[in-house]
């Protein structure tokens, strides 16, 4: 999760959120390059003198400066593209999970189980046990098997919601009368902790999302008391 006073992401825990990371790194040394290729043409320019009057009509350098950047654009298109689609892939997964935003919390529905789904409220501050963080803990956290793939489909009850993970690179807004669906694999065991992204009223910082990761017997165990409990 996010600390005080962090300067990069969360740690990964997804394929797709490595592949964000490795492109964010590529798409930051390029801007870096051409920021520092942009200071040097300025402190040059301004800190001399000498002028070339065939500079502003030079056709070499109109061909340059139209190529490039191009050339540029190029580069930060395509891994981006190429990560939209890899985003989109929902290929044969192993276990679907509805999620539909309220004022204010979630609720989960276990699609692929008779009966299996929850309410996912906010712990209010007071009730917190030691070591749970404040505005993100819940009182049922989404439970999912690592190294499975997920689809989580996802939508909203009365206005619009967003259903968002950063170490999961998900986000997946939820719109009334319409069901989104997105995909992921958690690739290592782990409480990944979530907010609703949309504006969506008075509480709108009060309905956290938290997603545990745990192995499949551990999952299996899990699904198998909440189904007793119903």
């Amino acid at each position: 999760m996010a600390y005080p006073s962090q300067l990069g992401f969360q740690d990964a825990a997804s394929p797709v959120m490595e592949e964000l990371l490795h492109f964010h790194d590529h798409a930051l040394m390029i801007v870096f390059l051409i920021s520092t290729l942009v200071l040097y043409i300025i402190v040059a320019m301004v800190s001399t003198k000498v002028t070339n009057k065939y500079i502003l009509d030079s056709q070499e350098i109109e061909i340059i400066w139209t190529i490039l950047p191009a050339i540029i654009l190029t580069l930060i298109a395509l891994p981006s593209l190429r990560i939209l689609y890899l985003m989109d892939e929902i290929n044969d997964p192993h276990l679907t999970v509805k999620a539909m935003g309220h004022q204010w919390y979630w609720s989960y529905e276990y699609t692929d189980y008779d009966n299996l789904g929850f309410d996912s409220y906010m712990i209010p501050t007071q009730d917190l046990a030691p070591g749970q963080f404040r505005l993100l803990e819940t009182d049922h956290r989404m439970v999912i098997p690592m190294d499975s793939p997920v689809r989580v489909m996802v939508s909203a009850e009365d206005v619009l919601h967003s259903w968002a993970v950063p170490a999961l690179g998900i986000k997946m807004d939820g719109v009334p009368g319409r069901l989104n669906q997105t995909a992921f694999i958690a690739s290592r065991p782990g409480v990944f902790y979530g907010q609703c992204s949309e504006i969506c009223g008075a509480n709108h910082s009060f309905m956290p999302i938290v997603v545990e990761s745990v192995p499949l017997e551990h999952f299996e165990a899990w699904s198998s008391l909440m189904l007793k409990d119903i």
